[in-house]
């Protein structure tokens, strides 16, 4: 859990959609897992994490989705995805996600990361793209607001399955490599200066509202990608874009991240391709 004596001004939430498996994936295979793994996040300023009670309970008012304890994207009709992401968007907060086509990775093992102990190597590199946007986005607007860095809180939707002091240690071996710079798909790097691993926690969906927004982006941007499943939708994850990552006013490869790289290795249909030429991509 996290130290909550650390001054922090940013706290990032952190949800999922799919799954990491690799072994079998979907179309190849049709009994396989999910064809795409998606990490969405929803970033705000620390001076907005007790409002994000009232954000949740405002969007749930209105869409008439007041049943059980916490929002949950799937439950919803369409209408009320599309209005969910709609409310959400005109929250101050930004939302960041990467989406992961996983068909080029298919029965592939990562024996560097095996090496180390990795069991969980894929989804902690599908969460590294996602911190190396989130904590370039917190290092440059605390610098600009402040003169230095400043922290961020991060709080992931614990699932099972997933060592989250794995995902962590990865994060420490990518800061050893920064340092002595040796890191490997260097591209990007995570910005360590904004970093505190006293502030990093893993808890129940249900139990944090900020998580439930996390779920939302998460989710929307799976489905929309997922133009070959039951619930295709390009709406909802449409509706984010006023408040998505952008990089010198662009979205794509920023606020929203498509893997593989470069994006025609993904072998993606047309429908598929939609909602990321929408965010700037081109295929």
């Amino acid at each position: 859990m996290s130290n909550a004596s650390e001054p922090y001004e940013y706290v990032l939430y952190i949800d999922e959609a799919g799954d990491d498996g690799l072994k079998r994936v979907k179309p190849i295979d049709p009994n396989g897992g999910s064809e795409w793994l998606c990490i969405g996040a929803v970033l705000i300023r620390s001076e907005h994490e007790a409002e994000t009670v009232s954000w949740v309970k405002d969007i749930r008012t209105d869409i008439n989705a007041t049943q059980g304890p916490a929002l949950h994207y799937r439950d919803l009709s369409p209408t009320k995805r599309s209005r969910a992401c709609t409310l959400l968007a005109e929250r101050p907060c930004r939302f960041f996600a990467v989406a992961s086509n996983k068909k080029n990775m298919r029965g592939y093992s990562n024996t560097r990361a095996a090496k180390r102990g990795g069991k969980q190597w894929y989804y902690n590199y599908c969460v590294r793209l996602l911190m190396e946007r989130v904590t370039d986005f917190c290092l440059r607007d605390s610098t600009r607001r402040f003169g230095r860095p400043k922290y961020v809180k991060v709080i992931f939707s614990a699932r099972g399955g997933h060592s989250y002091s794995q995902t962590k240690a990865y994060w420490e071996l990518l800061k050893a490599q920064s340092v002595g710079g040796s890191t490997y798909l260097n591209k990007r790097e995570i910005a360590h200066q904004v970093l505190r691993f006293g502030l990093v926690e893993y808890v129940p969906h249900y139990s944090v509202a900020g998580l439930q927004l996390a779920d939302v982006v998460a989710s929307s941007v799976y489905q929309a990608a997922d133009a070959l499943g039951p619930k295709w939708s390009l709406e909802p994850a449409m509706a984010l874009e006023p408040r998505m990552g952008r990089e010198a006013g662009v979205i794509a490869d920023y606020g929203l991240v498509l893997q593989p790289s470069p994006p025609w290795k993904a072998k993606l249909t047309d429908d598929q391709k939609l909602v990321f030429k929408h965010y700037g991509y081109r295929f």
